[in-house]
């Protein structure tokens, strides 16, 4: 039996995204074909320095693992991307890529989704009125109570923000018990499937420095956070805290627990970011399709010169095939 294939979407072409995928294929990630104009593909192999053959296919029925060639499904861009520099005019292209993608993996035909890079601003005039990728994946299928979730990982760390895209003066009206046994359900759920962990241990970051000092810098921790933490427990999930960010990431703490659930982006990613910046992987929990990103942006400022790290792109198309592996492990 073939294995289905990862299904790589474009990402904005005058970015990095085309250029880390042809590095991850290089580097023996070859499990995945990407949305992409062919030749545009093979003259960028060529101008840095890269020779193997590009094919389009023309569907995704016709990919063949071991025909050792780069394999495209074709899309035309109604401008040539120019690297670094955004056209408007290739935003629906972009958008489209994503959807198909989705399309794709819901009617059985991939095994899972990574997305690369898109810029948000670019394509606000093409339709596009959400705050980043995770959102609109959220719109295109059924999602779990308290989905989409965002979870970061690396080899010694998974953390998920409960917050996201918001500004730090708005997190603390954004926290409520509700929200946090959402989100706990949801990752000890997705772990169980995902990563065949049977009863994962969720450490919980208060919001406070201190986790609130007994209330003397703040009353969201023991009124908010270590209430829904009780009612977790006696639901029989494996959760723990609020702990004090700034003593749960250091290499003692982190062997305790499973996944970190932080009050807010930067509490969870700046941990993580700093143990591996450019391992990180980005995955979407409650889903009904898996998905997953590199842990970094477009990189207009260094498109077309070479030097994009293709690191994150193979760790996040390799925890895609896990856990579409763990997830057809599960279903038998």
């Amino acid at each position: 039996m073939i294995q289905k294939p990862i299904i790589l979407t474009s990402g904005d072409p005058a970015g990095i995204g085309a250029e880390i995928a042809l590095k991850a294929w290089q580097q023996g990630c070859q499990d995945f074909v990407i949305f992409e104009d062919a030749a545009r593909l093979q003259s960028l192999a060529s101008d840095l320095g890269m020779d193997f053959q590009i094919i389009s296919i023309p569907q995704l029925d016709s990919f063949d693992p071991d025909c050792g060639a780069m394999q495209v499904l074709p899309i035309s861009w109604a401008v040539p991307p120019k690297s670094g520099t955004p056209e408007k005019a290739n935003a629906s292209m972009i958008i489209k890529a994503i959807k198909d993608a989705a399309e794709y993996i819901q009617n059985g035909q991939a095994a899972a989704m990574v997305t690369n890079p898109i810029a948000k601003a670019n394509l606000y005039e093409a339709g596009f009125t959400y705050p980043g990728h995770t959102e609109f994946l959220g719109s295109l299928c059924s999602t779990d109570k308290g989905a989409p979730l965002m979870m970061l990982a690396c080899d010694n760390l998974r953390v998920v923000p409960l917050t996201v895209h918001i500004p730090l003066a708005d997190v603390a009206s954004r926290i409520t018990p509700e929200a946090i046994i959402d989100a706990c359900h949801l990752i000890a759920k997705s772990l169980r499937q995902f990563e065949q962990i049977n009863d994962p241990h969720i450490a919980v970051c208060g919001l406070n420095p201190h986790a609130g000092e007994q209330g003397s810098m703040g009353q969201e921790d023991a009124t908010i956070i270590a209430p829904a933490i009780a009612i977790l427990r006696a639901q029989n999930i494996n959760v723990t805290g609020p702990y004090p960010a700034d003593t749960l990431f250091h290499p003692k703490a982190r062997s305790k627990y499973d996944v970190a659930l932080g009050m807010y982006h930067d509490q969870v990613l700046i941990p993580l970011k700093t143990i591996d910046f450019y391992g990180g992987v980005n995955i979407t929990l409650g889903l009904d399709f898996i998905r997953t990103s590199p842990d970094h942006g477009t990189g207009f400022d260094i498109a077309g010169q070479g030097l994009a790290r293709p690191d994150s792109l193979i760790a996040a198309i390799t925890q895609a095939r896990r856990m579409a592996d763990s997830q057809a492990t599960s279903n038998a």
